[in-house]
């Protein structure tokens, strides 16, 4: 028995070794931080990705007595590589599945570290139209060049080994999960994962604590509706996609809801008046959002954004 813990242990610490050379090692800050009785996770640095060497992201794991669940990848397989190193140092137990918030750079391209582990890839509705997309092609081009080493020629788009299009539930380990289908609302497809006994709420970037949303491809108004419908939740703590874990949960979803609101008043008063985006734009009062973390970066391109959905939406009716 002893020759086989020795055999078990040496091929783990070659494993290791490998995964270690293969991956490109970071320098960023990553403190893991506990916030339930088997949740944990890290927080993104604010700022670009490229001053951050990619981690601008949280992404958090679940620990039972039957494996590990991880929610999100982080942005690279480094960042991913290194959040597996944080796991290890908590259990021992196996990776066995990774639930994606959604398809978008900073969460996924750390991906390939859990699935060549073996772990079950599950992903929302809308993944593959990100994946079969010019843009996510444009995109890893892109980071393998402003984020080289850490995305190279041997970082790969992972595609899900499961698509989810409506809410369901599972347990592992004596740990209840909860997946919410979201459709497209911050991206092509999102959703979230609420552990049940730890009443915590992993949002991905559904919800943005501490900083200037991302608006990107979003669908703001059924965004909007989402974050109406979550606000009526009893959580003891939620981990939104950027930020970090917000101590009164109802306010950071309030946060998130009142810059769409307004984004969504501004852009859309322009749409109904005829005018032009630049004068809505610089007439609008920023004030209450303009102190924080990457307003100067996203709000103008998230308001444009915005003034285009919104006379998509006019011409619809």
């Amino acid at each position: 028995m002893n020759h086989v813990v020795i055999l078990l242990a040496g091929l783990l610490f070659a494993t290791a070794a490998t995964a270690e050379n293969k991956y490109p090692p970071v320098s960023v800050d990553m403190p893991l931080h506990r916030v339930g009785e088997h949740c944990y996770y890290v927080v993104g640095a604010p700022g670009t990705a490229t001053e951050n060497e990619g981690f601008i992201s949280n992404a958090g794991f679940v620990v039972t007595d039957a494996g590990v669940v991880v929610f999100d990848s982080l942005g690279s397989p480094s960042l991913g590589w290194e959040l597996r190193k944080h796991i290890a140092s908590v259990t021992d137990k196996p990776v066995v599945k990774v639930v994606v918030s959604h398809y978008h750079a900073d969460h996924i391209y750390g991906l390939q570290v859990f699935k060549d582990e073996g772990a079950e890839i599950i992903a929302p509705r809308g993944a593959y139209e990100y994946l079969d997309s010019p843009a996510a092609k444009n995109r890893i081009d892109e980071r393998r060049v402003s984020l080289y080493p850490w995305v190279n020629d041997d970082t790969r788009l992972v595609k899900p080994d499961r698509v989810v299009e409506r809410e369901f539930a599972f347990s592992l380990g004596g740990v209840d999960f909860q997946i919410n289908y979201l459709g497209s609302a911050h991206s092509d497809g999102d959703m979230t994962m609420y552990v049940k006994p730890d009443r915590v709420l992993f949002s991905g970037d559904i919800i943005f604590e501490g900083r200037v949303p991302y608006v990107g491809d979003a669908n703001t108004k059924r965004w909007l509706e989402t974050l109406e419908a979550l606000e009526t939740n009893d959580l003891s703590a939620l981990i939104p996609g950027h930020g970090p874990a917000a101590s009164d949960p109802v306010a950071a979803i309030a946060g998130t809801r009142e810059y769409l609101a307004y984004l969504r008043e501004v852009m859309g008063a322009a749409v109904d008046e005829l005018r032009e985006f630049d004068s809505a734009y610089s007439e609008a009062d920023w004030s209450r959002f303009e102190q924080l973390p990457a307003f100067e970066a996203a709000n103008r391109r998230n308001a444009y954004q915005v003034f285009l959905s919104m006379e998509a939406e006019a011409l619809a009716r």
